[in-house]
């Protein structure tokens, strides 16, 4: 084995190497970019519960602002208008609420599929580093071969030309 064939090898072998690294390293990173997706998702649920709850106290003191104003004009609580002012308040309150619950929902469900997406972009960076270093094997193979049937003293390619050259010589 010459010392050239030994370069190759050490050089084929040291990109075996990197190109695993790389994609064990890329592959991390996909994985730590869906941690923070998830992360993420779990933060706006917190977020839609204290949405809701700054709603509701919100709420609470505008209705008893509305109270107020009414008994101050003489109508009385819990009958005609004020009724109606009062649950038309409560339907709009509810739906208030269902809005932010169905916005954080989406929210969320979009920051899992992010993270679903992060970690297959980081199976195919870790399957891409494997074919890598499949072509890196095939590569230093046939040049290593490569170079041992050149050493051998009579290279196919030189021999097959000489053929073809003492073939067109005779016609």
């Amino acid at each position: 084995m010459s010392w050239q064939m030994a370069v190759v090898g050490a050089i084929g072998a040291a990109q075996y190497q990197q190109q695993g690294a790389i994609g064990k390293y890329n592959q991390a990173v996909a994985n730590r970019n869906a941690e923070v997706a998830e992360q993420e998702a779990a933060l706006i649920e917190k977020q839609s519960e204290f949405d809701i709850a700054r709603f509701d106290k919100n709420f609470r003191k505008i209705e008893g602002t509305t109270r107020v104003a009414l008994a101050k004009s003489g109508v009385v609580a819990g009958s005609g208008t004020a009724y109606k002012i009062a649950a038309s308040n409560a339907r709009e309150a509810e739906l208030q609420r269902q809005i932010i619950s169905y916005n954080s929902k989406v929210a969320q469900s979009r920051k899992i599929e992010s993270a679903n997406f992060a970690r297959i972009q980081g199976n195919i960076a870790r399957q891409s580093a494997r074919l890598a270093q499949i072509g890196t094997l095939a590569s230093t193979g046939t040049s290593l071969l490569a170079m041992s049937n050149f050493s051998s003293g009579s290279p196919q390619s030189s021999t097959y030309s000489q053929a073809n050259y003492s073939f067109a010589r005779s016609r």
